[in-house]
């Protein structure tokens, strides 16, 4: 019996990121049907009579890539701060003499709203140009109540402007505000008891991120934010073990937390909490890059516990500023060794778990329809090159948009 479609595109090699070794569909068909997947597979049984039809021309049909840690709505510019750097100043270092997060939180406290979302368009569509069709944004350069959901309804209201699903993160507990210097525990107390709830009852975030680290708050002040997000019905995530290990990732995986992210001194022995917990591992290469780290993630511990590993950029100002998703994709595998089909589940499947998506990143019958088509010879290309590919065609719920 033929399922009623809106639109069949034939003539494509699929890539389904459904499974976790590669898995792929040639000669191939995808059906839609009001904005999700209705059908897929070979192409001599793809429904008969949907209302349009695309050849596909032999190309590749991937899902929309998912950047799942990004810090894209700012102001200010940090470029000194990579002079420094080079000069063999560290990151703590600059921190402490009032660079880094607080020097971005001075200019975007500054910022108008109608500045943020400007600049934030213009990063947003270059990561759209590679076919990422959902961003993660989180919060975190405000530090104050107006700052704070000034980022969050910035990031939120770039869907009305661009075609693209957002989900938002409040990241208050980033870096302690010059306002509450040496007061570190007070900070916690205005992030847990005002912060948290106000945001949880307006709807600006989905999820309740910390950096835990010895320039951001301990694991006693992280333990008190994600037991208020969980208070408050929030998803939990993590920057941890990014530049000592302070066991942040076990803390947060005993929250039940969606990602643990960075990961650069995560203690391999401590790799099973993931699985237990069922988190994901977010690699984001580009601050590895650009810090000039040495130390490097725990992979192979991470594969032999089967732990899902996304890939992101961690766009942002200061120690990542890269709008290239298939650049992160190309790091993840040259700099820490991640196959390139590793690296495209990093950036769909794992991508899609670590914001708790279950309907993206993966393309079967029910799924969004949110996918591009690729000229290219396979999958791996992608992965390869870097600044090679366009996609030729992007479909965001079943809507062409390029």
């Amino acid at each position: 019996m033929s399922v009623p479609c809106d639109l069949i595109i034939y003539n494509v090699n699929i890539a389904p990121m459904k499974e976790e070794t590669a898995n792929f569909i040639n000669n191939a068909a995808i059906g839609i049907t009001e904005g999700k997947v209705t059908y897929i597979g070979d192409s001599e049984n793809a429904p008969a009579q949907p209302k349009s039809k695309i050849d596909g021309n032999g190309q590749w049909l991937l899902p929309g890539f998912i950047d799942c840690h990004t810090h894209l709505v700012h102001a200010g510019n940090r470029s000194n701060e990579f002079d420094l750097r080079l000069q063999g100043v560290s990151y703590e270092e600059i921190a402490k003499q009032g660079g880094g997060i607080n020097s971005t939180v001075s200019a975007t406290r500054d910022a108008s709203e109608a500045l943020l979302l400007d600049s934030a368009i213009k990063k947003t569509k270059r990561l759209l140009e590679e076919g990422v069709t959902c961003i993660e944004i989180k919060s975190g350069y405000g530090l104050d109540f107006d700052t704070e959901c000034k980022m969050l309804r910035v990031a939120k209201s770039i869907e009305k402007h661009l075609p693209v699903n957002i989900t938002t993160t409040y990241l208050g507990a980033h870096a302690l505000p010059p306002e509450y210097s040496n007061r570190a525990d007070d900070y916690i107390d205005f992030v847990c008891e005002t912060m948290i709830p106000h945001i949880a009852k307006e709807n600006l975030a989905d999820a309740v991120d910390v950096f835990c680290e010895s320039i951001g708050f301990s694991p006693t002040q992280c333990q008190r934010v994600f037991t208020a997000a969980q208070q408050h019905g929030l998803q939990i995530k993590a920057h941890v073990e990014q530049l000592s290990d302070l066991k942040g990732a076990v803390l947060a995986c005993e929250y039940k937390a969606h990602s643990v992210d960075h990961l650069e001194y995560l203690d391999p022995s401590d790799v099973s909490a993931l699985k237990e917990n069922n988190t994901v591992a977010v690699i984001i290469p580009g601050a590895f890059y650009y810090l000039n780290e040495k130390r490097k993630p725990p992979v192979d511990a991470l594969r032999q516990h089967r732990i899902p590993m996304a890939v992101a950029t961690d766009l942002n100002p200061g120690t990542s500023p890269i709008a290239s998703l298939l650049t992160s994709a190309n790091m993840a595998s040259v700099l820490f060794g991640l196959t390139p089909y590793e690296s495209l589940l990093g950036m769909t499947k794992h991508a899609a778990q670590a914001l708790g998506l279950s309907n993206k990143g993966q393309l079967f019958v029910g799924a969004d329809a949110d996918f591009s088509l690729w000229g290219i010879d396979h999958p791996a290309d992608l992965v390869h090159s870097i600044n090679y590919h366009r996609p030729t065609n992007i479909w965001v719920a079943g809507q062409n948009v390029r």
